[in-house]
């Protein structure tokens, strides 16, 4: 209960913080609606990540790159990209509506999460390793999580996300360097820097 009782109370500095320091500014009413949205954005994709990894049967076929990037986009995206621009571009008088238009593996595998890896793993794996990893993948013992690191290994998935990477960061480079902005594609551009072949 005490656990409980500290997260309400954070919770609720979030508004008291806003209130003390930007009460008087033309934008107070957009930054709060602004940290509302995220707050509930990035519930809801940690809760698609919750059901996906522990609801029924472990069915590794039901895991794919939409269903990865709506994860990644809720519970991620939102809170450490979308908030601190959006909070930047309003303080700064901007719009934010005409703005809006994986090296580290951790324990996803023992947790039976729904990976980039394991994703692209099904789309390459031929049928006895896409057998391999349906029994080993989502099972805690270091004997099986081996296995399913030594499969990513033989098919290459190193390679695979560096050359996916190289084309998304072109693919994001042009379509930054595409909005009229300066000001705007140099912060995008830094916050690009800081994410490409970024060590976890």
């Amino acid at each position: 209960m005490i656990a409980a009782n500290d997260g309400v109370l954070l919770r609720n500095h979030i508004p008291r913080i806003l209130k003390n320091h930007f009460r008087g500014k033309p934008y107070y009413v957009d930054l709060l609606d602004l940290f509302n949205e995220v707050e509930f954005q990035t519930a809801s994709g940690q809760m698609i990540d919750l059901i996906t990894t522990i609801q029924g049967e472990k069915d590794l076929s039901k895991y794919t790159l939409s269903l990865h990037r709506r994860i990644v986009q809720y519970k991620t995206a939102y809170y450490s990209f979308y908030l601190p621009v959006a909070c930047a571009l309003l303080m700064a008088g901007e719009d934010i509506e005409k703005h809006t238009d994986v090296k580290h593996i951790g324990t996803d595998i023992e947790d039976f999460k729904c990976s980039w890896l394991v994703v692209k793993a099904l789309e390459i794996c031929n049928g006895e390793q896409k057998k391999l990893l349906e029994e080993n993948y989502g099972k805690p013992d270091p004997e099986n999580v081996a296995k399913v690191k030594a499969l990513y290994h033989e098919i290459n998935l190193q390679g695979v996300f560096a050359e996916y990477e190289s084309k998304s960061y072109e693919k994001l480079t042009t379509s930054i360097e595409a909005h009229p902005s300066k000001a705007v594609q140099a912060v995008l551009k830094s916050f690009l820097g800081k994410i490409y072949k970024r060590q976890k």
